[in-house]
């Protein structure tokens, strides 16, 4: 075992703090990184305040996580001391079920083990990127290109892949129209990879107090959902909506700007049931749906395409005694548009 520094929240809804934790000490297959940069995620807030349940304290968050491999196990043959890195959401899964074996760890049957606030497989609780070190199993690694920062790859391990993955299942592209909705930490990466995929960009956003930001992140179109008017200009217009915010949204107006077979897919988890007139699926054949994160190799797909066209996330840095007024600020959506740590002010 090894004792690295560490900001927890000692309980629900307490203020984090700097404390130490133990890191297990690296196995056959295992890599221990080095953590140079976390990126600060909105469900890290809700995790820590204990409103998703099933919470375990002391809770280390972070699951934006790069760094440099400082260790490796005699078994590993995908990385060497010295390589660039990163972890997102998961470090296991079982490996064994369909979704597993079809490269769909992040819909494992049984469960993946979460970055943070899970349990092991040998029944220990793990801890996050806000941290000084991690030891991860090799095969939930992912290298990250040289074309990208390190500071501006870690928001793209959960903010990039949630918003790759449902955009490539719903092949957004060249000759599609896709909104999306929300232009926060989420939304940002999802105009950068919809505008690079080649498709028509609009943002639907509640006013126009960021248009500026979203046209420049490569949006053709932006509109303010505040005015009704919007939903008539718009109707039917639409391929896929993919929705990033976490909060209710009147889920038939958003419907109805879907043309015939259209996908309103969301990313964003609100605290709350949503519900919806059926006939707004019916007529037009339209789909809700939902979209976790991606696979690792999904995952390694996204970041060697956002090196490949320079999709970095838009960061602010800070230093770690500044992440509890850094959540403050998220919460007031305070930030353009994603929070990353330097862990080496941990």
């Amino acid at each position: 075992m090894s004792t690295v520094a560490a900001y927890a929240a000692p309980s629900a809804g307490a203020p984090l703090e700097r404390t130490t934790i133990e890191r297990r000490p690296v196995g056959e297959h295992d890599v221990q990184i080095e953590i140079k940069y976390a990126g600060i995620c909105h469900s890290d807030i809700h995790q820590a305040r204990g409103e998703w349940g099933n919470q375990i304290f002391p809770m280390v968050p972070g699951h934006e996580i790069a760094g440099v491999v400082t260790a490796t196990g005699p078994g590993v043959t995908r990385f060497a001391v010295g390589d660039r890195v990163g972890v997102g959401c998961m470090v296991d899964s079982c490996r064994e079920c369909e979704n597993c074996r079809a490269g769909l760890e992040q819909y494992c049957l049984k469960g993946f083990v979460d970055t943070y606030n899970g349990i092991d497989r040998a029944g220990n609780p793990t801890y996050g990127g806000y941290s000084t070190h991690i030891v991860v199993d090799e095969n939930f690694v992912l290298r990250i290109p040289d074309g990208l920062s390190l500071q501006e790859a870690a928001p793209l391990l959960c903010a990039g892949i949630t918003t790759y993955s449902p955009l490539r299942h719903w092949n957004a592209g060249p000759g599609k129209r896709v909104a999306v909705v929300g232009l926060g930490g989420l939304g940002h990466m999802a105009v950068k990879i919809a505008h690079a995929l080649g498709a028509e960009v609009t943002v639907l956003s509640q006013t126009l107090r960021k248009k500026d930001d979203g046209l420049k992140l490569g949006a053709d179109h932006y509109h303010a959902t505040g005015d009704p008017a919007t939903f008539e200009q718009l109707a039917g217009r639409f391929d896929l909506l993919l929705c990033t915010v976490s909060a209710r949204l009147d889920l038939d107006a958003y419907l109805g700007l879907l043309k015939t077979d259209g996908v309103l897919a969301n990313v964003g988890a609100p605290e709350e049931p949503v519900s919806l007139n059926v006939f707004s699926l019916i007529f037009g054949r339209r789909s809700l749906a939902g979209s976790a994160i991606g696979g690792i190799a999904e995952t390694q797909e996204m970041l060697d395409f956002c090196a490949e066209h320079g999709l970095g996330a838009e960061i602010e840095l800070i230093r770690a005694d500044q992440i509890n007024e850094a959540w403050e600020r998220v919460l007031n959506s305070d930030v353009r548009y994603r929070f990353v740590i330097d862990a080496a002010t941990i």
